[in-house]
């Protein structure tokens, strides 16, 4: 098995070996091309700030890993820009995504929560992938958009398509691209003759009356980047932590004898298991050493966040999943001006995702196969195929 299998099929134990042995490590990206991994801690959390590792496409060398190719009107988002354009377009939906905005979201969010789990009655057997932990992040998502419920499932498979490519449907994410594309248009020309009080209407607003401050292009990637990022990250968390928490039933019952270490808790499985491995590609503008290694000028970069959160010289015993754990300075939603913009939103849903759920349920066991849990194949992103889990009213289960 080559590396670049080892770091799909087993990233954390691939990801040990290299932060041991070699910390910024050449690899190949998704699409075969060449790229740096790091690895450490310190030196993963100093590049996400560097100014020198630009996120712009025209900083790369030819030849290099790049990412994803996407048509124009959907590649002017802030995954490919660098300060003054980032601060603008950022300053555009930061409102949106405030501690105080979210906390008034948080009635709503759990109304949400609570009717899917009413969906699946008393007791059963469910993979709460597919009925919980993926249509919840997509309503909560779609409503800040102001996205008509009647197309929320097309947008699910369509991310999908763009998270996990089929490799037996190699033209589907390309197809899903052209989709989403097309929805946009549509949506953006119907919230142009009838705004709502959604945050997409708000976007059209801007750009129609200050067109220099917000071009169409980046309007509509503005807007794919919220929904697929708005998505992706959340729906990998809840699972994720539902899974670490079942997996650990000494720490489910901390959180269910105290619901004040829910919060806590959701932070340990940013740490312990985020819902991306790696950080957006960069570039580097010029030639940049980390831990000994100079990376030339054009080189494409990746910064391992998976690593870096269970780095033992950054966080004791790492490969343990502990709530009382002091996570301070976990990497799992980045760091610097690219921090995560929809973090406070992502904690809060997976936050009253596990509320809702251990709430509903006092019963609540893995019923996985012996295989266990089958994860996404992926370089870059963390989450699981599918959950399955059986349910109850009862007392609390391991």
């Amino acid at each position: 098995m080559d590396l670049r299998e080892q770091l799909v099929d087993d990233p954390h134990s691939a990801y040990a070996r290299l932060r041991e042995a070699a910390p910024v490590r050449r690899i190949e990206g998704t699409d075969g091309r060449p790229a740096w991994l790091v690895t450490r801690y310190d030196d993963v959390r100093a590049a996400l700030a560097d100014p020198r590792l630009s996120l712009d496409k025209k900083n790369a060398a030819e030849g290099g890993y790049r990412g994803l190719t996407l048509p124009p009107a959907l590649d002017a988002n802030l995954l490919n820009m660098d300060p003054p354009d980032h601060t603008r377009i950022r300053g555009f939906v930061t409102r949106a995504f405030t501690a105080r905005r979210v906390e008034q979201l948080r009635a709503p969010m759990r109304e949400s929560a609570d009717r899917l789990l009413d969906a699946l009655g008393p007791h059963g057997t469910t993979d709460l992938m597919a009925s919980y932990a993926a249509p919840l992040p997509i309503i909560v998502i779609c409503d800040l958009l102001g996205v008509p419920e009647e197309h929320r499932r097309d947008f699910r498979v369509w991310t999908d398509a763009l998270i996990a490519p089929d490799p037996a449907r190699p033209a589907a994410a390309k197809e899903a691209v052209a989709a989403i594309l097309g929805f946009f248009l549509e949506l953006v020309a119907h919230k142009r003759e009838r705004p709502g009080a959604d945050l997409l209407s708000d976007l059209v607003a801007v750009r129609d009356s200050d067109g220099d401050r917000l071009t169409e292009d980046e309007l509509l990637s503005l807007a794919f980047l919220i929904l697929v990022a708005g998505y992706e990250n959340t729906v990998q968390l809840i699972g994720n932590a539902v899974l670490a928490l079942l997996r650990h039933p000494y720490q489910l019952a901390v959180v269910r004898k105290d619901p004040s270490r829910l919060r806590a808790a959701v932070e340990e499985a940013a740490r312990y298991e985020g819902p991306a491995l790696l950080a957006i590609r960069r570039f580097a503008t010029e030639d940049v050493t980390l831990s000994g290694v100079t990376v030339p000028a054009g080189e494409t970069v990746l910064l391992s966040l998976a690593a870096a959160n269970r780095d033992p010289d950054r966080f004791s015993g790492p490969d343990l999943f502990d709530v009382f754990r002091d996570t301070a300075g976990h990497l799992a939603l980045g760091h610097g001006i690219h921090y995560c913009l929809g973090a406070p939103l992502a904690r809060a849903e997976t936050e009253i995702a596990l509320a809702a759920l251990l709430d509903r349920f006092g019963a609540l066991a893995l019923a996985e196969p012996e295989e266990g849990p089958r994860w996404r194949p992926s370089l870059r992103a963390r989450g699981l195929l599918e959950l399955r889990v059986r349910y109850g009213a009862g007392g609390a289960s391991r």
